[in-house]
């Protein structure tokens, strides 16, 4: 069971990026997915995540109106787009996976990824 982040990088701010989670092992369209984030001298924080029983999303306050969160079963993959990114976006962004409700706290995820750096200049 693996998960693997992608697609982060260093983007101005009111730029955009993708990132991707892809799984290896196991379907993820059998778990709840949520995308996290943590800052640098700060706890882990929850951005979004979407239900393994009807594709339901949530979104922080933080990101809502500018992240989308999105799967691609074909593909395996869950996709996080970030448009109009904020310095404060700024962390190493995690997927991870669990069966325990679609909310955005980390507690309630079992698989979790490497992460992957985004970095917001202003």
């Amino acid at each position: 069971v693996q998960l693997v982040e992608s697609g982060g990088g260093l983007v101005q701010a009111g730029g955009s990026l993708r990132l991707s989670c892809a799984a290896s092992g196991f379907s993820l369209d059998d778990y709840d997915i949520g995308w996290f984030r943590q800052a640098p001298g700060k706890e882990r924080e929850g951005v979004s995540c979407i239900s393994r029983n009807d594709d339901s999303t949530y979104y922080s306050d933080s990101v809502q109106g500018r992240f989308t969160i999105s799967r691609d079963n074909a593909k395996n993959t869950v996709y996080l787009q970030m448009n109009s990114l904020k310095p404060e976006d700024t962390a190493v962004y995690y997927c991870a996976a669990g069966v325990y409700g679609a909310y955005i706290l980390p507690s309630l995820y079992d698989y979790w990824g490497q992460g992957t750096q985004v970095t917001v200049s202003s």
